[in-house]
């Protein structure tokens, strides 16, 4: 893991943690507009609520998940996949607020991979003890595109695994306004979230929000 200080256009300074080829953590990158990214956040939620998804197992997911997007991210016992309509409401997913698209462009462009444009925003939120079983990220179309996942709340451990499951993880704290991107030869490596410990933020109080963008069809 190797560490860089760089100043983005807006002549903010962020620490970059390169933690593999393709793959890097941006220190702070959403703290400059974390309010107005947790208002967009809500406006999202307020049209389309928190909801525990099943998996294709039968299995409640521990991790509460809205959307936000040309397509949201759902899962039931048909299987995982991207779909227009919010299941529980039978309407559009919310558009994607223009602060956040930005962040993940930015985000996106820092981390080496140029006119990312997200179709799909999951945005998930994370309580005491709730964590996220090690995957990787195939429902899309095209891996060339990079994820970005936002981190807003308390301080999560993020783990990144290799291209096999069972490859050991790097074990990456992750606080409020960090950002982490891969793609290109990290793009289909396994990552997960370690159950959340008890902490508080000023802003969100006991939990952790996490925005992923990704660019879906």
């Amino acid at each position: 893991m190797t560490l860089d200080l760089f100043a983005d256009s807006g002549e903010t300074c962020t620490w970059r943690e390169e933690l593999a080829a393709g793959a890097a953590v941006l220190r702070g990158q959403a703290l400059a507009n974390d309010t107005a990214i947790l208002a967009a956040v809500r406006e999202v939620v307020a049209q389309a609520p928190f909801r525990h998804l099943v998996t294709p197992g039968g299995l409640r997911m521990s991790v509460a998940m809205s959307n936000c997007g040309m397509r949201g991210w759902v899962s039931d016992r048909h299987g995982y996949r991207y779909d227009p309509i919010d299941p529980d409401s039978g309407q559009p997913w919310p558009p994607m607020p223009e602060v956040l698209r930005q962040l993940a462009g930015e985000a996106a462009a820092l981390g080496g991979f140029q006119a990312f444009e997200p179709d799909a925003c999951l945005i998930n939120r994370y309580e005491p003890g709730t964590h996220l079983s090690l995957h990787q990220d195939r429902d899309e179309r095209d891996f060339s595109q990079p994820i970005v996942s936002v981190s807003l709340g308390v301080p999560a451990t993020f783990l990144f695994g290799g291209l096999r499951r069972d490859d050991k993880c790097l074990r990456i704290p992750l606080t409020h306004g960090d950002v982490v991107v891969w793609g290109g030869p990290a793009r289909l490596r396994y990552h997960g979230v370690a159950p959340l410990k008890p902490a508080w933020h000023a802003l969100l109080g006991a939990q952790r929000i996490n925005l992923t963008f990704r660019k879906a069809l």
